[in-house]
């Protein structure tokens, strides 16, 4: 009986996280204009969305006033571990990029236009 009962509690554990999005979790960005962040990628209704969690300086750790603050959002997954139809904001330029990503393993390709001007990245997933 206790091992019907914890087999079930394993079960049911490995059910919630088998349809979890492979792209939530923490994720590095390149440098941008001397600093970096990690990015907390997490479901906002069905889409995906990312919050800066902690951000980073050549010195090291900083407190940026960008903390806490949404850098994707609206982020669509569109199968095959590609995702679009959402935005990016970069920090730098205070400027809101169309965006789209594409995962492949432990890197996340983001790239984003704003009218003809589109600039990309690849992310790394923070262990």
């Amino acid at each position: 009986m206790k091992a019907m009962v914890l087999a079930a509690a394993v079960a049911t554990g490995l059910a919630g996280t088998a349809g979890a999005d492979p792209v939530l979790g923490v994720w590095q960005t390149q440098v941008d204009d001397g600093a970096y962040a990690h990015v907390n990628m997490d479901k906002c209704g069905e889409a995906i969305c990312g919050v800066i969690a902690r951000t980073f300086r050549s010195g090291g750790e900083y407190d940026s006033p960008n903390k806490g603050k949404r850098i994707v959002w609206d982020m669509e997954p569109k199968g095959g571990g590609t995702y679009g139809g959402g935005k990016i904001w970069q920090p730098s330029t205070d400027k809101v990029y169309r965006s789209k990503m594409e995962l492949k393993g432990d890197r996340l390709g983001v790239s984003g236009c704003v009218a003809v001007f589109c600039k990309e990245q690849t992310w790394a997933r923070v262990k």
